[in-house]
């Protein structure tokens, strides 16, 4: 049998932890094969040592049948992998090119020729229906398009194998339908894909085998035709999983969340926010429905008193809080889970422990007279940790060496122990894998058990349609309805996201 890449028995290990564990991969010609698993499995590691960002301790890798030693990135670039991060690896203020380009720079007499660079990335862009405009700067395109970059990058450098890392983790479900047209028609070309992923629906819709992982360890490889979601989920966990969220009828009581006729700047000084009204009430979660940009960043951040508002109130158990400082909306009952949780939801280079008490530091016991009580402090993050099951070596650990899943559950730990009467909870499980994503959605049913309100955005329609009570439709900054998500469908909620289908807001609504 021909594989185009075959890594057998790898070891990779990091201080205190075993991340790959005697891993065998072997992935054929022009195949999508998708390597899935929880967070923290050791997925993007294992990629990371076929890519040379690692070096494993034991085990062999293959290209075309011949034995390789992978020491540097540059090395897996001549071997024809390329890899597509996760985090996208792209200069801002650079162009388009500028960053295709990027340390391949085609140059005569030392001088770096852009014309020719530009048209080589028009030709490379038509050719695999990437369309994209070479003279653009980075700043100002959209998340899809940055990755279609990252993409020609790969191709640019004449990759044969693409790995890409959770390439979905940050689409609208349109570019997503794009992205999977992209690799169908790159393999038809004979490329070879490799796909790390824990979303069941596009292993379903793409891919041909896929190989699962748990705990580092190797599970198996089978064929995607020959399975289901439920038993690659099993096989991913561990255990089975319930993928529709049991909960029992809201019971709404109070008002806690009142806001009127709110409009909001966005950072370029273009309204975001247009004159929008809504209500969360005490025992119900209430999910915004709306594709990326339609004015639910500026939102959030209203409430959160990370941004001044134009006008319009704000109103906690009806208490104006509009333009207060951040820490003074906190006291007075809203706890905030941030859409990016490495931007605003943790500083990387603290401890775990130092991070659950980010919100909560200065109060008593965990200081006294401005002093820090480190011991009663790591005594809360323990019991978090505990609670949340946050897998980490330890609460003194850096957040940074976190898988995405365990620094979320540590982010949502800290917020619902503060026992907020508001949870704002935006993307809380983007990049997130079945096991967490379930266990999630029962923590912020249970703080609508517990009588509280909670406000969920989310681009993951089944994620609204599953855990909300009320959906409310937001597109270019207004609420264009409000629908009982057991009367709806993603094909209507999609309409109206995309403003096509306009509803009087409360038209379908309870509440």
């Amino acid at each position: 049998m021909e594989y185009v890449i075959e890594m057998l028995n790898i070891r990779k290990e990091f201080p205190g932890i075993v991340a790959n564990d005697n891993v065998t991969l072997q992935v054929k010609k022009g195949e999508i094969h998708a390597l899935l698993g929880e967070n923290g499995a050791g997925k993007t590691t294992l990629m990371n040592v076929l890519f040379g960002l690692y070096q494993p301790e034991k085990g062999e890798i293959r290209v075309n049948g011949e034995p390789v030693k992978i020491t540097n990135p540059n090395i897996a670039n001549d071997l024809g992998i390329g890899m597509v991060h996760q985090h996208f690896m792209l200069v801002d203020p650079f162009t388009v090119t500028e960053n295709i380009i990027l340390g391949k720079e085609p140059s005569k007499a030392g001088k770096i020729n852009l014309k020719d660079a530009s048209k080589k990335v028009r030709e490379l862009s038509e050719r695999y229906h990437l369309s994209v405009d070479p003279d653009a700067k980075i700043k100002d395109i959209s998340v899809g398009m940055q990755q279609r970059i990252e993409i020609l990058k790969t191709l640019y450098r004449g990759a044969e194998i693409l790995i890409f890392d959770e390439p979905t983790a940050v689409l609208t479900p349109q570019e997503i339908k794009e992205l999977m047209m992209i690799m169908k028609s790159l393999v038809n070309e004979g490329k070879s894909i490799i796909l790390i992923t824990h979303k069941l629906k596009e292993i379903m819709e793409v891919c041909d085998r896929v190989t699962v992982m748990r705990k580092g360890v190797g599970i198996g490889t089978v064929n995607v035709s020959e399975s289901d979601p439920n038993s690659l989920a099993s096989l991913m966990v561990g255990r089975d999983v319930v993928f529709k969220t049991e909960k029992k009828e809201a019971a709404p009581a109070d008002v806690v969340l009142d806001i009127n006729g709110l409009s909001v700047k966005d950072a370029r000084g273009i309204q975001a926010v247009n004159h929008l009204s809504l209500s969360v009430r005490a025992g119900e979660i209430v999910g915004i429905a709306g594709i990326d940009g339609n004015g639910q960043t500026e939102l959030i951040e209203a409430i959160t008193g990370l941004k001044k508002t134009i006008s319009g109130s704000i109103k906690i158990n009806g208490k104006e809080i509009q333009n207060l400082k951040p820490r003074k909306i906190s006291e007075s009952g809203v706890g905030h889970i941030p859409e990016d949780r490495h931007k605003h939801g943790l500083v990387l280079d603290y401890s775990i422990g130092e991070n659950i008490v980010l919100q909560t530091y200065y109060q008593k016991p965990l200081s006294k007279s401005g002093v820090l009580n480190y011991s009663k402090i790591y005594d809360q993050a323990r019991s978090i940790i505990s609670e949340y099951d946050v897998r980490t070596p330890s609460e003194y650990t850096p957040a940074r060496a976190l898988s995405g899943g365990n620094q979320q559950k540590a982010i949502i730990g800290r917020e619902v122990d503060r026992n907020p009467d508001l949870l704002i909870a935006a993307q809380p499980t983007r990049g997130l894998d079945v096991g967490a994503i379930e266990f999630i959605h029962k923590r912020l049913i249970e703080q609508r058990d517990n009588g509280k309100a909670v406000l969920l955005i989310s681009f993951e329609l089944d994620e609204i349609l599953n855990v909300s009570d009320r959906v409310a439709v937001i597109y270019e900054g207004e609420i264009v309805a409000i629908v009982n998500p057991r009367e709806t469908t993603e094909q209507e909620l999609g309409l109206m996201m995309a403003g096509s289908k306009r509803m009087e807001a409360g038209g379908k609504s309870h509440g």
